[in-house]
């Protein structure tokens, strides 16, 4: 009921937004057998459980952002904790005049995108850039949406999911501008279906969480092109709710070592 929503809508059921998750944790850890760190859930900070906000990890570095909503501030604090515990290289992001929320921030691999939004400014994309030197990083205004991974996100190693809004649309036109790589694109008619979960797994090849057809058909329908990947469609009925996406509930790190 509390937590921060762009547009009023129905309540969330919360027990069945429980299900989701652990269907969603269930996978990376049950099917995937990937290492899950938990962090605890914290009753004052309704958004929470949408972790992606509050650190961009890329290789050894983690940047502990500065979420563009006063509310969400305090989330970094546990973030801050579990990043110093897997001893990676944290950076704070301490210039109030900085926004920054993961959700804008894709990495395709190659260089950064990250959307300038109502969360996130110049100034938290040039701390990013400051942070992540050895990577291009380019901006790209986000219309019509919360934050830039809200209609798009990595489908695989050069490929970019992208919806079929306008907003959408003129997002990928800028970053294809934007950047000296051409990246491959696959097009599904629903925004929020553009946002998916890709990992590179060394068992299991490349592997695609993407949303359920029940939710969205005819984009599940694109997915199921993808005869190169293991497909695994999750549903995200209620935290859509209020804005969450695949991508939200998780901070993908790349470490062999034990955590």
């Amino acid at each position: 009921r509390q937590a921060l929503r762009s547009v009023a809508g129905p309540e969330v059921d919360f027990a069945r937004a429980e299900r989701e998750y652990q269907l969603y944790v269930g996978v990376l850890r049950g099917k995937l057998g990937l290492q899950v760190l938990e962090l605890p859930a914290d009753e004052s900070l309704p958004d929470c459980v949408f972790v992606e906000d509050a650190a961009v990890v890329c290789e050894e570095t983690a940047l502990l952002t500065r979420p563009g909503a006063p509310s969400r501030r305090k989330e970094v604090e546990a973030m801050k904790k579990v990043l110093e515990s897997l001893n990676l290289n944290i950076v704070e992001m301490v210039d109030e005049n900085a926004t920054l929320d993961g959700g804008d921030v894709l990495f395709t691999g190659r260089e950064f995108f990250v959307g300038l939004s109502r969360r996130t400014n110049q100034r938290g994309a040039e701390i990013l850039a400051d942070t992540f030197k050895d990577y291009a990083v380019s901006t790209v205004p986000v219309h019509d949406a919360l934050h830039l991974k809200s209609f798009c996100s990595m489908a695989g190693p050069n490929l970019i999911a992208i919806g079929s809004s306008e907003a959408a649309q003129k997002a990928l036109k800028t970053m294809q501008q934007m950047s000296d790589h051409r990246y491959d694109k696959l097009t599904v008619p629903d925004d929020a279906a553009a946002n998916c979960v890709y990992l590179n797994i060394p068992s299991k090849g490349h592997v695609l969480l993407h949303r359920a057809p029940e939710e969205y058909p005819e984009s599940a329908k694109v997915f199921e092109k993808l005869k190169d990947h293991m497909l695994i469609p999750i549903a995200n009925t209620e935290l859509e709710k209020v804005d969450g996406a695949l991508t939200c509930c998780s901070v993908l790190i790349n470490k062999t070592s034990e955590l």
